[in-house]
């Protein structure tokens, strides 16, 4: 039993993320007593890290959050800076994926001057903030992410050019009535049929950014899916895993 735990406190050690000054590790129930071991040690090895945050729960329900227990600070409340962006976020009222920075400004790099773009599932705006140099119409329907992509949205003085929906995906179609260039689709997992709810509101040669939750295998059946819908597949690749074999993978697509 020893050896599993000091096993699992050094995969601990290497494999927690940091969102600003908070580091979230997972504890497994092997190491209930030495939660404050770990805490310590995290804070040793990142000295920016003023929280460690032990995650409970997997992210679930409609508001995309998980459960965290503080073993280390006061708050859950940070500041997230990326790439020039800053995010101010609370982990228990939002959810924030720092692994995809590089891949958030890939896409906010291809969108034009002049653009209207589409985020469903914004967050607190790491898609929508760095495309809204174009004019962004952003829609969530967790009320503090709204909040907080407001408040995002003055902290990089794009507030003239995001336009904010506090609303279920679902009810997309008949909310909007405008079409656009540009659609970016962090959907969340076990939801792809929102891509046919989101694609007719693109126009014909408008773009579209689809992330989902699949094994490899089953990516050439989606390339003929998006096919068959019109879609022109631009190129696709994996963001990173998130279960054994499981991996979030982007499609870079064009309404033909």
């Amino acid at each position: 039993m020893r050896s599993r735990t000091i096993t699992a406190g050094k995969e601990i050690l290497k494999h927690y993320q940091v969102i600003g000054d908070i580091a979230i590790v997972s504890v497994p129930w092997e190491m209930e007593d030495c939660k404050s071991e770990i805490a310590d040690a995290v804070m040793d090895r990142s000295h920016k890290v003023k929280t460690v945050l032990n995650k409970v729960s997997k992210v679930d329900g409609n508001r995309r959050v998980a459960d965290f227990e503080i073993l280390a600070g006061d708050s859950t409340e940070t500041l997230h800076r990326e790439f020039g962006f800053a995010y101010r976020l609370d982990l228990r009222k939002a959810f924030f994926n720092p692994g995809l920075g590089s891949e958030r400004m890939r896409v906010a790099s291809q969108v034009e001057h002049g653009e209207r773009v589409l985020v469903p599932f914004f967050g607190v705006g790491p898609f929508a903030i760095p495309a809204a140099a174009a004019g962004v119409v952003a829609l969530e329907m967790n009320s503090d992410a709204c909040r907080s992509l407001a408040g995002n949205c003055r902290l990089n003085k794009v507030e003239e050019r995001a336009h904010i929906i506090n609303a279920d995906a679902g009810c997309i179609s008949r909310l909007l009535r405008c079409r656009f260039d540009r659609a970016i689709i962090p959907t969340p997992y076990g939801m792809d049929h929102f891509l046919e709810t989101v694609y007719p509101l693109v126009e014909r040669g408008g773009h579209i950014h689809f992330y989902t939750f699949k094994v490899k295998e089953q990516i050439p059946g989606l390339v003929g899916m998006y096919e068959d819908l019109g879609l022109d597949v631009l190129s696709y690749r994996s963001c990173g895993n998130v279960a054994p074999g499981v991996s979030r993978w982007v499609f870079d697509l064009r309404k033909e």
